[in-house]
């Protein structure tokens, strides 16, 4: 029987290979080089030191395990943390012992050690998105490899009990079935489920320990992720779980693993037979029963933060909404623009939030802010314009790309309340708004109380209002008050802002889908201190940017038609389950600019609340710009956020290339008109890959641009002077 670790080291560069290739993951060929030359040198160095240790050919596989793993999870912009890690990881097996056996995970233990240590490593466990033929690709091939190790109880028993856990939770929460079948199909789920748990040098040695061990492990995640709301709760759990081990052990003693390609020399061959088949038929079972469940996770119902609750038959619904997301730590200033369509007597809003609201938490905001923020970081057309090929400079500036907008409200009632379950917990004016904080029983009470106040609910309201009354979640409810509006003397609805501390970083969209007629647009801009943030139950990817694209797309309406269309293309091409990174960039600078940075000033009014210092310097902001268009099919959960330490400057920036139309002439000309044929060709068959579009349509369209002069004849070049 072959060495089980063969088997892994296949499966885990075939996985990066497909990450790096398909996923576009943020690691470079050059950092994998560096870590699994590290990881490898690390191992020599302590088998050396060690003395009696197994021949460094054989624990160099089990070292390029630890550093293919690491390839595919551990993300920083900084080499030297990169380097440190793979020393940790490989080193740690050799410090920490019990009993003569490692206790940590290697990989686990090194990712761990770093996220204690600093905040410039992160771990991007959306990154492998929720593809359903990719999750039973992991899932078989992550089978063959536990089941090759001889510890496939201890995936199976995880994934039974994590999954429990989940459906359990969503079935007291009153959540569709589709919540709890989109979790499980993490890739980063599955990659720890077959590929770290079930290390078998870690392990308890006893089938008893490892199904206690397994439960255990799946409990502490569920518990960090859904209790503490904190990310990365598979790894947090795994580390504290592997220290209990060695007293696993203890009680419930077993025969130790030994990795060996000579295991099973002494077994007969009728026995090595049976156990094959029955390997193959619990790898068929599991596999089969896996696909069942990815299957049955279709579409059932079809999101702004909340839902409108309008009077009478009013028909209101939301499109694209824009949300502002100032974080540092667990502090957080949401700040809320609508996309709210009809009369502000008519507009109410109903938006769960995390915690109670006092009256000072509460400040109505200014559209411009956003509207600014918006340009700032939209997408961009750079034009470039070439210049006689004979005295060779090029000259640029950008055109910014403008973005759709947002709104929303509810009225005020209290009476009968308490009777229906439903506590006002607080009623402020706020600006021209007025505002309620509630909470309820249940949802019914909740859903009679608007209904006996004239509001006319959605249908499907009352399921999604109870599962967030079930996680202690607050009801904001704001209506206009059209006095306190006429005083102020605005005419549009301004955003909303609310300040507030809680470790849930997310934004809940799923209440906003029961009145939404059809797929939303969704802008969100996130501000931190550290870097960029990126979902973690969804995947986020990078749009298309650096394109060289035909000129007629600055003629008006164009490029927001491209933008469109290639927006479209790409969520087609995610299977529309998908976020979007549009702009990733320091606050107190751009290159090229599409508008200035917001100033001091307006980021303390977004919500900015730390700053270097108070000597005038503009504060450490990093703003995200993520762009989502969602819908109930493929985004069933709330949207779950965390930042990261990658300062990576990113942003949607296409090229438009005008070409010279002097007549000087020159060997240079001569090749430069020559070879604008060319360019145009790529420039049309760019566009049409990214949109779509027919390419004879944009070919004819890039006939009417201004072309370079045909080169001279040679007689007329001949005389001249």
């Amino acid at each position: 029987m072959a060495d089980p670790r063969l088997y892994q080291i296949g499966t885990l560069a075939s996985l990066l290979v497909y990450g790096m290739g398909w996923l576009d993951f943020d690691i470079t060929p050059v950092r994998v080089v560096l870590l699994l030359s590290t990881v490898l040198a690390t191992q020599w160095a302590c088998d050396r030191l060690a003395g009696g240790a197994p021949p460094f050919g054989l624990s160099a596989r089990s070292a390029l395990i630890s550093g293919l793993s690491l390839c595919l999870l551990l993300r920083t912009n900084r080499a030297e943390l990169a380097v440190l890690a793979a020393i940790l990881t490989i080193a740690g097996k050799s410090l920490i012992r019990v009993d003569g056996k490692h206790v940590f995970n290697p990989t686990n233990g090194g990712i761990v050690a770093m996220l204690l240590v600093t905040d410039q490593v992160w771990v991007s466990p959306g990154q492998w998105g929720a593809a359903a033929f990719f999750a039973v690709l992991m899932a078989c091939t992550g089978s063959l490899v536990v089941n090759r190790a001889a510890r496939s109880d201890v995936t199976y028993v995880f994934i039974a009990c994590y999954s429990a856990l989940l459906f359990g939770r969503s079935i007291y929460l009153g959540e569709p079935l589709t919540i709890p079948l989109h979790r499980l199909e993490s890739g980063a789920l599955l990659l720890f489920t077959f590929f770290m748990i079930s290390d078998p040098k870690t392990t308890p040695d006893s089938r008893a320990g490892r199904v206690l061990f397994a439960a255990l492990v799946a409990f502490g995640a569920w518990y960090v992720q859904f209790r503490l709301f904190r990310t990365n709760g598979l790894l947090w759990s795994l580390a504290a779980c592997s220290m209990v081990v060695p007293l696993i052990n203890r009680i419930v003693p077993g025969a130790r693993y030994a990795w060996t390609s000579t295991r099973s020399k002494s077994i007969p061959a009728p026995v090595l037979a049976v156990a094959f088949k029955e390997q193959v038929m619990r790898r068929t079972l599991f596999g089969v029963t896996l696909l069942s469940m990815v299957a049955w996770s279709t579409p059932t119902i079809l999101g702004f933060c909340g839902f409108y609750v309008a009077k009478a038959d009013t028909k209101l619904f939301n499109k694209a909404s824009q949300v502002v997301l100032v974080r540092d730590g667990d502090r957080t200033v949401m700040t809320m623009a609508n996309d709210f369509e009809g009369e502000p007597k008519e507009f109410a809003v109903v938006i769960p939030v995390p915690t109670f609201l006092k009256r000072e938490q509460i400040h109505v905001g200014d559209k411009a802010l956003v509207d600014h923020l918006d340009a700032y970081s939209a997408p961009r057309l750079v034009e470039y314009f070439d210049q006689n090929p004979c005295e060779r400079s090029d000259y640029r500036y950008a055109l910014p790309m403008a973005a759709p907008a947002s709104r929303m409200m509810a009225e005020d009632s209290a009476k009968r309340a308490k009777a229906l379950g439903v506590t006002i917990e607080a009623q402020y004016t706020v600006g021209e708004y007025d505002i309620l904080i509630l909470s309820a029983q249940q949802s019914s009470g909740l859903e009679t109380w608007l209904r006996q106040n004239g509001y006319r609910i959605p249908p499907g309201a009352s399921e999604v209002i109870g599962s967030y009354l079930k996680q202690n979640m607050r009801f904001f409810v704001a209506k206009v008050n059209l006095g306190e509006q006429a005083k102020l003397g605005f005419s549009y609805l301004r955003p909303l802002q609310v300040a507030y501390e809680s470790p849930k970083f997310m934004l809940p969209i799923r209440l906003g889908m029961v009145n939404a007629n059809g797929p939303q647009d969704l802008f969100v801009y996130a501000l931190t201190r550290n870097g960029r943030v990126e979902t973690t139950n969804y995947r986020t990817a990078k749009l298309p940017s650096d394109m060289d694209l035909p000129v007629y797309l600055k003629q008006p309406n164009e490029f927001a038609g491209f933008y469109k269309a290639m927006f479209t293309r790409q969520v087609e091409n995610q299977d529309g389950r998908s976020v979007f990174l549009e702009y990733a960039w320091d606050m107190k600078w751009c290159d090229p600019c599409s508008a200035d940075p917001l100033s001091n000033d307006e980021l303390r009014r977004l919500g900015v609340f730390w700053t270097e210092g108070g000597d005038g310097r503009p504060p450490n902001v990093f703003v995200s710009r993520l762009h989502v268009r969602y819908d109930n099919a493929h985004f069933p959960e709330d949207l779950v956020f965390q930042e990261t330490a990658d300062r990576a400057n990113f942003q949607g920036r296409y090229v438009l290339r005008h070409a010279w139309t002097g007549g000087d002439t020159c060997s240079a000309g001569a090749e430069y008109r020559r070879s604008l044929r060319d360019r145009h060709a790529r420039e049309a068959e760019q566009l049409a890959r990214l949109t779509g579009w027919n390419i004879a349509d944009i070919r004819k369209k890039m006939g009417s641009e201004p072309a370079a002069p045909a080169e001279p004849a040679w007689w007329e070049r001949l005389w001249k002077k």
